[in-house]
């Protein structure tokens, strides 16, 4: 692993910087409560005393935390940096505390921070971060996730992505049942039997109906499906599971640590999706994976719509920690230039992390094409 030289004395976080970020995605990305096509992101960065900057990001996922990228920026700013500036980097599960004794919720913003502090540490240390986190592996094999369309267009673009070496899609449904299922359908015909499909239906259907239509598409081979009914009905959940052989995933019904431990308890699911500005960072997530793993139950690392600054730290707990099964870090393939700078190399859907200190991003170029002014 390398030698570990970590004197607080030299870790003292000197300065935190939040920047915004605005990069057009190739398409408009639909979903069953919405569409987007611009990725919009805050960038931050945990400035040590010993010269090393970390850097983490994340997006302002409004509809699945009420974050929103203005409040995002204020939080970091005027809240979380004066009470973190002067602490140990190191010092992650106690800059977390703080972090939540000052603000209820927030999560985005604090996992931003957290990201940062987590490279910040690994680069000081000079580790690849998944080192850090468990070093169980450094490959890991993403999905790519089609948006809802027609199921003519959703099937061309499935062909498409499975010439392109992905082997696991994830298909948007949730909208109309019928033609949910007629998306399947198209979309298995033409990828034909090799490739995995997980559907992702956003809350978009009511217990029963959830029943119903993932019956009538077990013959489609499923590989799984996220989050079928809302985020609030566990209950609902739970019978859904019970009813269906395909296996079942929360996303936006597990936030915290107390989510997860709620939904294994009532076994209302099979996998839980870890999402890091869902949950509030690295820390918290390596809590979730922890008590997944003790009631003997895998997890999926997903995304919002996001560059690879958050992504790649993503990557790296997912290769640091044997519970973590799954991915769908894909959503920085969605940009139509990627804003970051170093990390892990991608091909055939799979992410190669290098032995380079923290996540490897060297630096994102919040201004567009001129690198001289990006951080």
């Amino acid at each position: 692993m390398g030698t570990i030289n970590l004197g607080s004395d030299i870790l003292k976080i000197t300065k935190i910087e939040a920047a915004t970020i605005e990069v057009p995605m190739k398409k408009p990305f639909r979903v069953a409560y919405g569409t987007t096509s611009v990725a919009r992101n805050i960038i931050v960065y945990v400035h040590g005393e010993n010269g090393l900057t970390g850097i983490g990001g994340t997006a302002g996922p409004v509809k699945v935390t009420g974050d929103t990228l203005a409040s995002v920026k204020y939080v970091i700013d005027e809240v979380l940096a004066p009470a973190i500036v002067g602490l140990d980097s190191t010092d992650i599960e106690k800059i977390t505390a703080v972090m939540d004794g000052i603000i209820v919720k927030n999560t985005a913003a604090k996992a931003a921070v957290d990201m940062a502090l987590y490279d910040l540490t690994a680069k000081s240390a000079g580790l690849p971060l998944y080192k850090l986190l468990g070093g169980y592996k450094n490959t890991l094999e993403t999905d790519y996730t089609l948006g809802i369309d027609e199921p003519e267009i959703m099937a061309r673009e499935a062909m498409e992505l499975k010439d392109m070496g992905f082997k696991t899609l994830k298909v948007k449904v949730g909208e109309e049942p019928g033609k949910d299922i007629e998306r399947i359908k198209k979309i298995r015909q033409a990828i034909g039997n090799d490739v995995k499909i997980r559907l992702d239906a956003n809350q978009g259907w009511k217990p029963k109906e959830a029943i119903r239509i993932i019956k009538t598409l077990e013959e489609y081979d499923i590989e799984l499906v996220e989050q079928p009914v809302p985020y609030w009905d566990i209950d609902g959940l739970a019978k859904v599971t019970r009813s269906v052989d395909v296996p079942i995933m929360a996303d936006e019904a597990c936030h915290t640590l107390q989510d997860a431990l709620m939904l294994i308890k009532k076994e209302a699911v099979d996998l839980i999706n870890i999402k890091l500005p869902k949950c509030g960072g690295i820390f918290k997530a390596l809590q979730i994976a922890h008590i997944a793993a003790s009631a003997g139950m895998e997890c999926m690392v997903g995304c919002m719509v996001e560059t690879r600054a958050s992504i790649l730290p993503a990557v790296h707990l997912a290769c640091g920690v044997k519970n973590i099964t799954r991915a769908d870090l894909d959503s920085a393939m969605y940009l139509k230039q990627d804003p970051v700078i170093g990390g892990a190399t991608v091909e055939n859907a799979m992410f190669n992390l290098s032995d380079e200190p923290g996540t490897g991003v060297k630096t994102v170029n919040i201004y567009g094409n001129n690198p001289e002014v990006s951080r």
